[in-house]
């Protein structure tokens, strides 16, 4: 199935807006500096993520706490560069003596500006932000795990053409090579968005218990991991990644784009090493030429910051 798109871009999702704060800044002026270095027609779509501490946040735990200070500004500073900031208040555990949330609350009143987005997993949490927030962009999660085409397109569907229908719909990444289904969801290609380099065994049995395990403690503040991963037993690589039977490789993004519409992809990286990430960013983005210049370019930013990768 062929499909012409009036988007020609592709846009990237990425990982950690605060803890790759530094990062995420420098590959964004590299992009706007040295568009020649970048592969063609690509935006940077949003950057996904929590402030630490923040019990809405799901996916994976993330301890500590930012200033309304530093918030401001780290918000602030990507959307001067006119880039979305998303939060993922994806915990899979939030009752409704949650939502009062001092600090969560925060967050969202110093986001709302029109401009930014969440991701969402529960419907308590999701009617009390639409409701509250409604200048905010809501997305669906890929934590759902949602595995068949009825459920994605329930999730599509869903009060469709109001302001209550998603955004965007995250992919299951075990459907990425599913060509029956990227057929029937190439209609509303444009409304979904894939996991382009998911670290995760493929049909994994545990992985709704695992989102529930990091749900719990974020809540009860525990960092003591109850679930047993076979991905924890060595330190995760980008080389391993592309091993996955759900990796999308960087010249297949193309093939997504042109054959079916898809155009927003998402790259992982929360909880893992600053190094595998930046991996990705480099071979995602950039032209094969450029690599290892543009590497070197970055790494250089980092250590001009402070930043040791």
């Amino acid at each position: 199935m062929e499909v012409n798109t009036k988007e020609n871009n592709i846009f990237w999702h990425l990982p950690g807006f605060s803890v790759f704060f530094y990062l995420n800044q420098v590959i964004i002026h590299m992009i706007n500096e040295h568009p020649e270095m970048f592969r063609d027609g690509y935006k940077i779509g949003s950057v996904y993520g929590t402030f630490p501490g923040a019990i809405w946040n799901g996916g994976r735990a993330v301890f500590g706490i930012t200033s309304h200070g530093d918030m401001a500004k780290i918000i602030k500073t990507y959307n001067d560069l006119n880039v979305p900031v998303r939060f993922t208040w994806t915990n899979s555990l939030i009752e409704e003596k949650h939502l009062n949330d001092t600090y969560c609350n925060l967050i969202m009143d110093t986001a709302d500006n029109g401009m930014n987005q969440v991701l969402v997993n529960t419907d308590i949490l999701e009617h009390y932000l639409r409701d509250k927030y409604p200048g905010f962009k809501y997305i669906s999660s890929t934590t759902k795990r949602l595995t068949s085409i009825n459920e994605v397109k329930a999730e599509l569907q869903k009060d469709i053409g109001s302001e209550d229908a998603y955004y965007l719909v995250v992919l299951d990444y075990d459907l990425n090579h599913d060509e029956k289904v990227l057929d029937e969801l190439a209609p509303y290609a444009d409304r979904i968005e894939i996991l382009a380099d998911e670290i995760c065994f493929p049909n994994c049995p545990k992985r709704k218990a695992h989102y529930r395990d990091e749900s719990l403690m974020q809540l009860k503040f525990e960092k003591a991991a109850p679930y047993d991963c076979p991905n924890r037993n060595k330190k995760p690589s980008f080389n391993e990644c592309m091993k996955r039977p759900a990796f999308i490789s960087a010249d297949d993004v193309f093939e997504y784009r042109d054959k079916w519409g898809y155009n927003n992809f998402k790259l992982v990286g929360r909880g893992l090493p600053m190094d595998m990430v930046l991996d990705s960013y480099i071979y995602y983005l950039v032209k094969d030429k450029f690599r290892d210049e543009m590497r070197g370019k970055i790494t250089k930013q980092l250590i001009k910051l402070g930043i040791k990768i």
